[in-house]
């Protein structure tokens, strides 16, 4: 038996990446899941490899409809819901404040803050009632960017950081009822893009950055993790019975250890 089995959980950017691998990591512990990501192509996909465990909804983490919708989906098709997982996200391709046309951080500041931080906001907003009654829990994905700088650009590290206070004041407003936590990975070479604004949308991580180079070289140990390799962590912070005591915190899930080294961009 899995240690969630039973439990509907709820995943946006659940399409490819790391989202994708926390759908397939936890149908395998014995959860149903509710998959939410723009691209329905994708979704096709996941609905496709896990069959009657797994449902889909295509929309947009911006959308307050979007989201109430996803959480309405997984409750009907599931009975309930015990699991928020805001892990959607952008990044900014370690654009520089100096070197960014001011219109052009205007831009991406809307966008980039409208998924990573909005879209985790309205995704918990939604989820907040079914949770209370399941006595369930929020999971969100931050970075290792969400501690120390050279993560990304100013962008993408603010939005993590933002990603913090969020944890600790929804800790704070959903106790005693719904814990809240957070996961901060590391690099991984995933679908991760840009904002539109920037021009970044059709570029994946992996393309214009060498992330597995750098996480070998500039972690503490030495390795370059898929994203397949950062789920415990998410499964431990679902599972009611291994970790009842845990909210407001964020799990440093990158492999640097230390501040004293370099950053690398995370989810």
């Amino acid at each position: 038996m899995g240690w969630l089995e039973g439990q509907a959980v709820l995943v946006t950017g659940a399409g490819s990446g790391l989202g994708r691998a926390i759908v397939d990591r936890f149908v395998a512990e014995g959860a149903r899941v509710l998959a939410f990501d723009r691209s329905a192509e994708k979704l096709t996909a996941v609905k496709a490899e896990h069959a009657a465990a797994v449902e889909v909804v295509a929309g947009d983490v911006r959308s307050p409809h979007d989201n109430q919708h996803a959480v309405e989906t997984a409750v009907e098709a599931f009975g309930r819901l015990d699991t928020f997982i805001g892990n959607a996200g952008l990044w900014d391709f370690n654009g520089s404040l100096l070197d960014t046309p001011a219109d052009r951080l205007d831009q991406g500041f809307d966008e980039l803050f409208g998924v990573n931080v909005k879209g985790y906001l309205l995704g918990a907003k939604a989820a907040a009632p079914a949770l209370r009654e399941s006595g369930g829990s929020v999971v969100l994905t931050l970075s290792n960017a969400a501690f120390f700088p050279a993560g990304g650009g100013p962008l993408y590290v603010a939005s993590k950081h933002a990603g913090v206070g969020l944890v600790r004041q929804l800790a704070y407003e959903l106790a005693p009822e719904v814990r809240v936590n957070a996961v901060a990975p590391g690099g991984m070479d995933t679908d991760l893009r840009g904002p539109e604004s920037l021009g970044l949308a059709t570029t994946r991580i992996g393309q214009a950055f060498p992330i597995n180079d750098v996480m070998r070289q500039a972690s503490a140990l030495h390795i370059a993790p898929g994203a397949e390799d950062y789920v415990g962590a998410y499964v431990l912070l679902a599972a009611k019975a291994q970790s009842s005591t845990i909210t407001g915190a964020v799990i440093d899930a990158s492999g640097f250890g230390t501040p004293a080294r370099p950053a690398t961009p995370g989810a």
